[in-house]
Parts: structure tokens; C-alpha cells; sequence
């Protein structure tokens, strides 16, 4: 699978190819902070498919945070594209970006539940983790 996508400006392009490892929704409060208020909807991409085509993100990450991830997203107009996580060898690519997000198809399940909002929709059936799932 290949598939492209960018920030909301233009100024920072990608191409991520390869299959998709897991497709979900996240509801931690970083997520809200990011997103606006709402689960966050990624997909992990494997990292050697993942490449920028334009430009360069920006890159933040909290000293305050023992294993804090690596947020990148673009310095013109804010648009959060990946996060980079320490020991986990996938990049999450934020599904809002991709050129043609239908392509998510659907989330498989849904992680840190135990911050999520009232107004946050989880589809029925969809398996629910108060954190990460087991591995």
C-alpha cells in the first residue's frame, strides 16, 4: 500500500508504503490536547516505508516525560503528522493527514479509554482498552 499526504498548508509532504500494522483510535489526553478535543484516528506505518517528500517537519518532544514520544508536524500551520515512540518500531501517522483518508477504511479498536470523553464515539463491537492492549 502506498499512500501520501501533508499538512494542511502544503509545505510538508509525505509518502508512507507498506502495510498498515494497526489501525486505531486513541482518547489519551495528549491526543485531545492535539487534535482539538477529539480521539485521535493513526494507523502504525512500518518506518523504513515512511519518508518525507516535502519539506521538514518540525519536532517536539516534553523534557518533563520519562520516554516522552517525538511529535512532528509543521511549523507554518501547526498540522501534527506522526509521532515517533520510543522501542516501538512503527511510525503513527495521523490518519486527518493522508491525501485520501477513506483509505483508513475503519479503527480496530480503541486505546486509553480511561481518559476518554463522554462525547468520544466508539463504534459497538469494537474491542476497548483502558490503556495499551496486551502484547
Amino acid at each position: 500500500m502506498k499512500l501520501e499526504g501533508g499538512c494542511y498548508c502544503g509545505a510538508v509532504r509525505y509518502v508512507a508504503e507498506g502495510d498498515p500494522m494497526l489501525k486505531a483510535q486513541c482518547h489519551c489526553r495528549a491526543c485531545q490536547h492535539i487534535s482539538g478535543g477529539a480521539p485521535n484516528l493513526f494507523m502504525l506505518m512500518p518506518p523504513d516505508g515512511f519518508r518525507y517528500t516535502k519539506g521538514t517537519p518540525k519536532q517536539f518532544k516534553r523534557a518533563d516525560l520519562e520516554n516522552a514520544v517525538t511529535r512532528e508536524f509543521c511549523a507554518e500551520c501547526g498540522t501534527h503528522l506522526v509521532t515517533r515512540r520510543p522501542g516501538l518500531p512503527a511510525v503513527v501517522l495521523k490518519v486527518g493527514t493522508l491525501d485520501e483518508p477513506s483509505l483508513f477504511g475503519t479503527p480496530k479498536m480503541a486505546i486509553f479509554t480511561e481518559d476518554r470523553q463522554a462525547f468520544h464515539y466508539i463504534p459497538d463491537g469494537m474491542p476497548v482498552f483502558e490503556k495499551l492492549p496486551p502484547r
